[in-house]
């Protein structure tokens, strides 16, 4: 599906001629431009509206870079060594600037998602159309708003929640996190039974009833449902739509993208390469998370990177025919010769068609660093830029899979999460777990291993970290600071929180989070 933009049209550059008698002409109304009294009146508006909702999702503050930032750098599973200090501080828990472009665009874009969607679901219902199609296109709108405002609450809590489209005079009343998870609680039920199980042509990627399944199960996740949330896992693992693809690069190739294992994917293309990082009709569709964390002489900026610690958790055990898992070689470029382990050190990694110590030989502090490989655009070109065609994977199913294994085990269910783990290590070659070895406590420390070792830097760290309050006390903040420095600026009760940008505060008079005052 490709996502239209928005379009505003504007009389520029035009030559004006103005009499006394003529003092209104530049009050006059573009007769070219919709308003929302004419727009809102087909089928067609309905869908291009739901449209819109969907290319708010492929802005700087979503899902085309900087949520790649705020999820995966500012866990402990990466971390910034960027040129650009306010960059590198926003990843180190030391921002001062609290209207940093970063958190502001984050803020700003996903708001300006929220306001769509809240467009959609206003003026719809007023127009004379297919019912079916009616409902499906609220249904995505509410799926759309919901997702936005589930990164909006994990990144700044109590935020306004805003659910009627904008006006000069509407101030969102700021609302509490538990307003706004039951917002999304409440946005993911309505939505469930409107949206279609699957979509085909032209309508792929569009959110379906197991991806509203999925979300509503990660939002009761994260506030410890651990029943609501494995009850609806159980409604996508039972549907038998979905099944681990064979090969797990699939999951993060432009060549492979809407696959069997997908469940919600942002969809980018590089068709306007070059364009704009604005919202109109000349501005960039793809992705840029491989342009900001791709490696050194490559045309990456390296300005995101991984912690040591992660290839070592690979590194913990190896396949069934003693080989190194992997998921590793997929997940990130190192140098292989530098990790002391049992696993044979198999063939150097190929950076961007160059094995990975004959391109950095001259150069020990960049062959010492470890280099984030997922999503990034080696396996077709020899060099970085812009637009990467790559869809962001935002929920795939072996996380739903292991999600589910972590809800039962959190419920006593030990014995029936192992299978659900097993299936994810299964296409990795890995040893199948045996239930006679676990019980609820280990089998907790093994989840944890498990979602490292399949989904680290796919932006899901900073969510898993909350939800096992890591976050929340000393001991287990001191045994993240022992594998991120970073974490060694994170004060309890503050850094868990991004600070509201100041520039809002202001504006509509919100509180700030506790700590950044």
């Amino acid at each position: 599906m490709k996502y239209p933009f928005v379009k505003i049209t504007a009389l520029a550059g035009t030559l004006l001629l103005t009499t006394a008698c003529e003092d209104n002409l530049l009050e006059q109304v573009n007769p070219n431009q919709p308003t929302t009294a004419s727009f809102w009146a087909t089928s067609d508006d309905a869908v291009q509206g739901v449209n819109a909702c969907y290319s708010g999702l492929q802005q700087l503050g979503t899902y085309r870079r900087w949520y790649n930032f705020a999820y995966d750098l500012r866990s402990d599973d990466g971390f910034s060594q960027s040129p650009w200090g306010e960059l590198a501080d926003f990843t180190k828990f030391t921002l001062v600037n609290y209207n940093f472009e970063v958190s502001q665009n984050l803020w700003r874009d996903g708001y300006r998602g929220i306001w769509r969607c809240n467009q959609v679901i206003a003026n719809v219902p007023a127009i004379e159309m297919n019912a079916q199609l009616k409902a499906r296109v609220l249904a995505e709108a509410r799926f759309l708003r919901a997702l936005l405002y589930f990164n909006l609450v994990s990144l700044y809590g109590n935020v306004p929640l805003a659910l009627e489209p904008s006006t000069l005079d509407y101030r969102p009343p700021q609302g509490t996190e538990e307003a706004v998870w039951n917002q999304i609680y409440t946005d993911l039920l309505a939505a469930k039974p409107d949206l279609d199980v699957s979509y085909s042509g032209n309508d792929i990627g569009r959110a379906t009833r197991n991806a509203a399944a999925t979300l509503l199960g990660k939002a009761y996740m994260q506030n410890r449902r651990w029943a609501d949330a494995s009850a609806q896992f159980a409604e996508v693992i039972s549907s038998n739509q979905y099944s681990l693809t064979n090969t797990y690069t699939d999951n993060f190739r432009h060549t492979t993208e809407n696959n069997s294992e997908s469940i919600f994917e942002v969809q980018f293309s590089d068709a306007r390469q070059g364009g704009n990082d604005g919202d109109d009709a000349t501005s960039s569709e793809g992705g840029q998370r491989s342009q900001f964390f791709g490696a050194p002489n490559a045309g990456g900026f390296v300005d995101g990177e991984a912690r040591p610690w992660v290839v070592n958790e690979f590194l913990k055990e190896g396949t069934t025919s003693g080989a190194r898992d992997p998921r590793l070689a997929a997940t990130v470029f190192y140098n292989r010769r530098q990790f002391s382990t049992n696993l044979p050190v198999d063939g150097d990694t190929l950076v961007y068609g160059v094995g990975f110590l004959n391109r950095y030989r001259t150069d020990a502090r960049n062959r010492a660093r470890i280099y984030w490989r997922k999503y990034q655009t080696d396996y077709y070109r020899t060099f970085e830029n812009f637009d990467s065609p790559i869809n962001h994977r935002v929920m795939r199913f072996a996380d739903v899979l292991l999600l589910q294994a972590e809800a039962l085990n959190e419920q006593g269910q030990t014995a029936n999460a192992i299978p659900l783990i097993n299936r994810v290590r299964s296409r990795a070659t890995l040893a199948p777990l045996t239930s006679a070895n676990f019980d609820q406590a280990s089998l907790r420390t093994q989840i944890m291993h498990e979602r490292v070792t399949e989904l680290t830097g796919e932006g899901l760290r900073w969510f898993d970290l909350k939800r096992w309050n890591l976050l929340n006390n000393q001991s287990t903040l001191d045994q993240l600071k022992a594998r991120d420095a970073d974490f060694n600026n994170f004060v309890i009760g503050k850094s868990n929180l991004l600070p509201i940008p100041q520039v809002d505060i202001d504006a509509a008079g919100l509180t700030q989070n506790p700590g950044w005052q």
